[in-house]
């Protein structure tokens, strides 16, 4: 499964920014796809997930009510909508896919990972 993350880039504090995750070759091995994001000095942390088949969504605590996560399974692309964009969301965002269902929230149990796109909020 290969995966390309984009959309990301700068946008003032209170802004918005969509992310898109296009997933390709042997997409049938993953049930969830999860976004991450690492800020600078910091360890990649959790941000959102949602399975393939039947939409279910999760969320971090730090985003839940302003980040939204969908999929077009058509388009084997996953977005993620980002609003009410804070300086703490700066960061390189991720995407992975799981072969595992339910709220995936760990790195480790992600199989596969894309090249990041940068997000940077200014003030």
């Amino acid at each position: 499964v290969q995966l390309q993350a984009s959309g990301g880039g700068l946008v003032q504090a209170g802004g918005s920014l969509r992310l898109s995750c296009a997933a390709s070759g042997r997409t049938f091995r993953s049930n969830t796809i999860g976004w991450f994001r690492q800020a600078p000095g910091k360890e990649r942390e959790f941000v959102a997930a949602i399975s393939w088949n039947g939409g279910s969504t999760y969320y971090s605590d730090s985003v839940k009510g302003r980040f939204t996560i969908s999929r077009d399974s058509a388009k084997n692309t996953v977005y993620l909508q980002m609003k009410d964009l804070k300086l703490e969301d700066t960061a390189a965002y991720y995407c992975a896919a799981s072969r595992l269902t339910g709220p995936v929230t760990k790195l480790y149990d992600y199989d596969y990972s894309g090249q990041g796109t940068l997000v940077t909020v200014s003030s």
